[in-house]
């Protein structure tokens, strides 16, 4: 008897992906399992069928090959039947096992791997521009040195669970159903340990405090982490150990603001150097350096000092320090230095458009805006 075109058996297209394959062959095998069809023959040469249309398609290089060269390809090395059918238990787990949490020995769990931790780094704003080496201590969970992590009394070792023979999954059956469930006595691990580790009780790990050295890069801001492989949490019994993100945040700086790469900070300017024009001392994270202020400056100016920002963590770029003038109105005056300032303002009497074209343009907007009311 001619075998049918696997394709045709499933109901699948030539073209169908593996996920399509896998969908049409769980729906088939469980409407013709034998569990269900109670001895029928025919219904179990028709699962056999499907059984090996699914195996045939599934695998890539087999698949090429019956794409190719058709049953003939597998005629010979299969005895011309419908050779490879496995236990019915395997293909009904399998079936479900993808449903409800694996099946056969790919249900079993492998150790957690450790989690992984965060620490809160605080820096001033100088050592995050400059970088610098830090101590941390970091409370976690560590490899027992007692078991090496095994979770096993020093001199014995885990065993092979006698209920799920290593799978760390059971079959359940409730008529012609069969699910898989893990194992209550490893929990899944596929062994269990008979002698447990008295330091960390059979986990395999233990609280302790890790003492580490952070190198710092220059330019880091707040939100950067520095990711530490491998400085985590241990895992469980010999899983692979988590990693320590260490998370920056700049405090708030007395003179400077951060944007970026840029610093900002105000720097106060007496009138007479705005009035004339000068030079004034400015501060940079470097230390201090000459401005040069050209006359009649106003208040709220922005001077840019190119080079003076922070050199940028992830290029060889650097920001600028912009640098806002404040007119700073003098105080404490002396009898003397009042009368002064009174001849000077009575000196500009009749020329204020020309020495102050802000205030008399803001003077003649006002009293257009009352015109238009009136």
């Amino acid at each position: 008897m001619s075998k049918r075109d696997y394709y045709e058996v499933l109901g699948v297209s030539k073209s169908a992906g593996e996920r399509e394959i896998k969908k049409a062959y769980k729906k088939l095998a469980m409407k013709y399992h034998p569990d269900r069809t109670q001895g029928d023959k025919d219904m179990e040469e028709k699962f056999k069928e499907i059984q090996e249309a699914h195996e045939i398609l599934t695998d890539d290089q087999k698949r090429a090959a019956y794409d190719q060269y058709g049953h003939a390809a597998f005629d010979q090395s299969r005895g011309g039947g419908h050779g490879g059918a496995a236990d019915f238990g395997d293909i009904f787990g399998d079936v479900f096992g993808d449903i409800f949490g694996g099946g056969g020995g790919r249900g079993r769990q492998r150790a957690r791997q450790g989690s992984d931790l965060r620490y809160n780094l605080e820096l001033s704003l100088e050592e995050a521009v400059a970088g610098k080496e830090v101590e941390i201590r970091v409370p976690t969970l560590v490899e027992c040195n007692s078991c090496d992590g095994s979770g096993a009394k020093k001199g014995t070792s885990a065993k092979t669970c006698s209920t799920c023979h290593g799978n760390g999954q059971v079959q359940m059956r409730q008529g012609f159903f069969a699910v898989q469930q893990t194992c209550p006595t490893c929990g899944g691990q596929g062994k269990v340990i008979s002698d447990p580790c008295s330091p960390c009780r059979g986990q395999g790990r233990v609280e302790d405090t890790k003492t580490l050295s952070v190198k710092i890069p220059p330019g880091v801001d707040t939100g950067d982490r520095i990711r530490l492989t491998g400085e985590g949490e241990a895992g469980e019994k010999g899983a692979p150990t988590g990693d320590l993100y260490v998370q920056v945040h700049v405090k708030a700086h007395d003179i400077f603001e951060r944007d970026g790469n840029n610093l900002y900070c105000e720097v106060p300017l007496s009138f007479v150097t705005a009035a004339l024009g000068g030079e004034i001392e400015v501060p940079t994270l470097n230390g201090k350096v000459k401005l040069k202020v050209s006359p009649e400056t106003q208040t709220g100016r922005m001077f840019r000092l190119r080079g003076k920002g922070v050199k940028s963590v992830r290029s060889n770029s650097t920001g600028d320090l912009m640098c806002k003038v404040v007119l700073e109105t003098p105080v404490n005056l002396s009898n003397k230095q009042k009368e002064l300032l009174s001849e000077f303002e009575k000196s500009m009497d009749g020329s204020t458009a020309k020495h102050r074209p802000k205030e008399q343009g803001f003077f003649d907007g006002v009293k257009k805006f009352f015109d238009d009311l009136t």
